[in-house]
């Protein structure tokens, strides 16, 4: 049996966690749920972000599927997500932006698997008060994090019958920092001579993702511009509500829809689970349920293109409605 935490999260993340659970259960897997929560909502409520509860959840499971949590902004504390994956060593943030059948956008077979480093780059947090007028962040780069998520991306290119990974930098400019990424990058792509390298500045790779994003297929760079990127490729594919994500670590993994918590329609049963419901996808690839995964996938695909969607995406249909879609067409 696998047992998974699932953090309910803030805003419509009860809604969308509910309908992946519905729909994971549907499945009638050997899956026991450990369901915790943290965020604003608790904060409120307990005075804890993240209670210990959530911790021993994480640390026993090992695998969690999360909804959006809402980080305020000037707050005095730092995003929930960004302290997970420090606090677990999740590196690997794998966001796939794929087409799909149903959702009509100018572009058509998109398929980019984004590798985002996670742990690193201007997200460690680190600044410094110079004066009034002046505020210094520190971009921190090394070795070892550059190393194992441009290596994980030339294995998942490897594994999966891909034909080029493209590494995005500013090394134009950051000679030390996206320099010593870029050159890690080159030397690592000569163990792979199968797989065509190439390695592309963030401000031109930003125009060839929207004047020709069929020409990318795995994509591997540091952690803001990742962050950046995932954002426009979901752009590319029909927004935030239909792409999924994971942060992997050595031994600990997190799934997670990519967009926001959306306090404003929340508890109205208009939330899109698309993008939790994919992630849940990416979760039973990782605990071994691959067919499983791709039988979730295939019921959305079917789902979208008989027309039931979410108001979000031009459709009538409710959080409730989209969900109990997604499992008749499970079969």
């Amino acid at each position: 049996m696998h047992t998974i935490t699932l953090i309910q999260g803030d805003g419509i993340g009860p809604e969308v966690t509910a309908s992946a659970k519905q729909v994971i259960d549907a499945l009638k897997l050997d899956i026991a749920w450990d369901v915790v929560n943290a965020g604003l909502d608790v904060y409120n409520e307990t005075g804890e972000l993240v209670p210990d509860s959530v911790y021993q959840s994480i640390e026993k499971n090992k695998v969690v599927l999360k909804g959006p949590i809402t980080t305020p902004i000037g707050e005095g504390f730092r995003s929930i997500n960004v302290m997970l994956r420090k606090k677990y060593d999740l590196y690997c943030n794998l966001r796939p932006a794929l087409s799909i059948q149903g959702i009509e956008t100018r572009y058509s077979d998109i398929d980019i698997i984004l590798f985002r480093e996670n742990t690193e780059g201007l997200y460690v947090g680190v600044e410094h008060v110079i004066s009034d007028d002046e505020i210094h962040a520190e971009k921190i780069i090394t070795r070892k994090g550059s190393e194992r998520i441009i290596r994980a991306a030339f294995e998942y290119a490897e594994k999966h019958g891909r034909k080029k990974v493209t590494l995005v930098h500013k090394a134009n400019i950051l000679k030390l920092t996206d320099g010593m990424f870029l050159n890690i990058g080159k030397d690592i792509s000569t163990e792979y001579p199968n797989i065509l390298f190439e390695a592309i500045i963030i401000d031109n790779m930003c125009m060839q993702l929207v004047m020709n994003p069929n020409q990318f297929d795995v994509v591997v760079t540091m952690n803001l511009y990742g962050d950046i990127l995932s954002d426009l490729c979901a752009g590319l594919i029909g927004g935030l509500g239909v792409i999924p994500g994971a942060n992997i670590g050595e031994t600990i993994a997190v799934f997670e829809a990519v967009h926001g918590s959306a306090p404003t329609i929340a508890g109205k049963n208009l939330a899109n689970p698309t993008a939790i419901l994919l992630s849940a996808a990416m979760l039973l690839d990782h605990i071994g349920e691959v067919k499983s995964g791709e039988k979730l996938r295939n019921a959305i695909t079917s789902v979208l293109k008989s027309g039931v969607k979410t108001t979000d995406l031009g459709g009538d249909a409710t959080t409730t409605e989209f969900t109990k879609a997604v499992i008749e067409a499970l079969g």
